[in-house]
């Protein structure tokens, strides 16, 4: 649908959007169309797997429970087949022609694949980088308790990002920085998987930066 004019295209994207169901009819767009301006209902994407009575196709591909095929027929048939198995029908081809259905305990498929999600995240090791920020004339008591974090950061299995952020006059002086970063680096070797060279870091912007990662 087309509307010459911002204004008669907010007044009917306004009308159209009080009527449109937000949750199952999608979301409204206004997309350029050369000089004129066009109102596009976008219509989400269902993911959801269809099982049973829910499946909406004319005809369906059959696969039993032992992969073998049936042949294609209509969903009635074919969840007739499924229910003197005592199991159930489900769509697991949607865009194929025609639509491809599996018999199958669908309680059962759900339960197993479950398991394997938590099983594949058992198994996953999630990384985690941690801020500790320093600055060039910081205080020993501060530096100590700062520098205890990272410890217990690295120790955790995580990488930490180490800033010394700069003000004013500071800039002028990037070596208290890397004298800061150089004590931090000898204060946590034992848990760092590589020594960095705080010599060679040097001043980006307001901060300097080292990231290090735990050696475990």
């Amino acid at each position: 649908m087309l509307f010459r004019g911002r204004r008669q295209v907010l007044s009917a994207a306004i009308f159209l959007c009080l009527r449109a169901d937000r949750g199952a009819r999608g979301r409204l767009k206004l997309r350029p169309h050369g000089q004129q301006e066009v109102l596009v209902i976008a219509k989400p994407v269902d993911t959801r797997i269809r099982v049973n009575e829910q499946i909406i196709a004319r005809q369906v591909r059959v696969i039993d429970e032992q992969g073998n095929q049936l042949g294609i027929m209509s969903p009635p048939d074919a969840l007739r087949d499924a229910y003197d198995r005592g199991l159930d029908l489900v769509e697991v081809a949607p865009n194929a022609s025609p639509t491809v259905c599996r018999i199958m305990d669908f309680g059962k498929y759900k339960y197993q694949q479950s398991k394997r999600e938590k099983e594949s995240r058992k198994h996953q090791t999630v990384i985690h980088v941690k801020e500790v920020k320093y600055r060039p004339k910081i205080d020993d008591h501060d530096f100590d308790y700062k520098t205890n974090h990272v410890r217990e950061f690295l120790g955790e299995g995580n990488k930490v990002k180490v800033t010394i952020t700069f003000r004013g006059r500071e800039m002028a002086h990037p070596e208290f920085g890397q004298q800061i970063l150089a004590r931090v680096i000898e204060a946590t070797k034992d848990l760092c998987q590589e020594q960095h060279d705080a010599s060679r870091v040097r001043l980006e912007g307001r901060q300097m930066v080292v990231v290090m990662s735990p050696s475990k």
